[in-house]
């Protein structure tokens, strides 16, 4: 045990094993404007608000978007193609792309629309590898690999980049996807994307599949192909697959802000980023993550819950008395990495936050002390008393107001 004082934490997450700071660096696809309006809760926002919703995506370190699926129809493609356009006029540093079916009626749109911009246009193309999927549309293994073939070949062919995603790749045979992704390789595609497509992994599995894939792009001799990490979160398990994907050598991760998505969502943006930071993979901007997030929020209609990990309302607030007393006494030593640290594993400050204490049922005297600081009042026994009394018989947190009413009650207005 190393002596008080030496080190602030002990830290199991990296003693005794394989270092995660040696994952080389992390890069983010932000799929809200695709995936994330996939969601059956969410509205559908105008293309100005996408915008803002890039520019502060970028402003956080996000260097890919998803900005929509050209080949769902004549409003898609129109949509798709403004944003692109307002990501070349603002000169966002955000390379768009687009999702497609592999099929040329999929990518004719997404090549129009990087001809009319002047600029590529990124084209994601999916298609379902496993026996589910193939069991559903009728497909055999010989239909998927000329599929794959034909239309990697035909985008590439158009200058488009290619990211080949085998949708469903978490549950679809080794042998299988080896053909698929080889076939993809020879074509043209630059990277591949492996897909948890209904939130099957765990992380555990993320790790064996991204070693597969890695195992596969070195037998092709293809060190340049990039490896991508898309995942959903059925099992509440999308955040830590995809920091377990990033381990095991993905070098480009998607999610969404909130992590909207179809049924229960995605791996949350914001999680990830504070994660990565954490653990030396990338160095985003989180000053500007919670107007990220709140733009989200507004732009698709979903609240962000108080309890959301980062983002939430209470992810540095607390009510209770035994933590208002150890972030009292950590603030009693002039130490704002101690106030922070005591009782987050996430330091408020990187988001411009601060930690929060509230006054209700559970709370003690620090808490009252610590509000009283706070609000320029005086460290008075009897406000202490009078406001802890209340506080212990209501069935919620006091307000500033309702607690004001009692210090001034007890002891009259603030200091000067």
């Amino acid at each position: 045990m190393a002596e008080p004082g030496t080190a602030l934490s002990y830290d199991w997450n990296t003693e005794g094993g394989p270092h995660p700071a040696q994952v080389p660096a992390v890069t983010f696809d932000d799929e809200t404007l695709r995936d994330g309006l996939q969601s059956p809760s969410v509205a559908h926002p105008a293309v100005a608000e996408r915008l803002q919703f890039l520019e502060l995506a970028a402003a956080v370190g996000i260097t890919a978007a998803d900005v929509g699926l050209p080949g769902a129809g004549a409003r898609a493609a129109r949509e798709a193609e403004a944003v692109c356009r307002g990501l070349l006029a603002a000169r966002l540093p955000i390379v768009p792309n687009c999702a497609a079916r592999a099929r040329r009626e999929d990518l004719e749109p997404i090549l129009e629309i990087a001809q009319r911009i002047g600029h590529p246009v990124e084209a994601a193309i999916f298609l379902g590898s496993s026996p589910l999927r193939c069991r559903v549309e009728g497909w055999s293994l010989g239909d998927l690999l000329a599929r794959t073939e034909e239309s990697v070949a035909f985008a590439v062919a158009h200058g488009a980049p290619v990211t080949f995603v085998a949708e469903d790749t978490t549950r679809s045979h080794p042998e299988d996807l080896r053909r698929l992704f080889l076939t993809a390789i020879r074509a043209g595609a630059t990277r591949l994307c492996l897909a948890d497509t209904a939130g099957q992994a765990d992380p555990f599995g993320a790790v064996r599949l991204v070693r597969f894939a890695r195992g596969v792009v070195h037998d092709a001799g293809a060190a340049g192909v990039g490896l991508d990490w898309h995942g959903h979160n059925d099992r509440g398990l999308a955040v830590a697959n995809a920091l377990a994907a990033a381990w095991a050598g993905a070098g480009r991760l998607h999610a969404t802000a909130l992590g909207v998505g179809e049924r229960v969502g995605n791996a949350a943006m914001e999680q990830l980023l504070v994660n990565a930071r954490l653990l030396g993979w990338a160095q985003p901007n989180l000053r500007g993550l919670m107007a990220y997030v709140r733009q989200a929020s507004a732009m698709v209609g979903v609240a962000i819950p108080p309890s959301a990990p980062v983002a939430g309302r209470d992810a540095f607030r607390t009510s209770t008395g035994v933590h208002a007393s150890a972030i009292l006494k950590a603030g009693r030593q002039g130490d704002d990495e101690l106030v922070d640290l005591v009782y987050s594993a996430i330091p408020a400050a990187w988001l411009g936050r601060q930690q929060e204490i509230e006054v209700g049922p559970m709370s003690g005297a620090a808490n009252v002390r610590w509000w009283l600081a706070a609000h320029g009042y005086a460290d008075d026994a009897r406000a202490v008393a009078t406001v802890l009394a209340t506080a212990k018989v209501a069935d919620r947190i006091l307000d500033d107001d309702e607690i004001r009413v009692l210090v001034e009650a007890a002891i009259g207005s603030p200091t000067q």
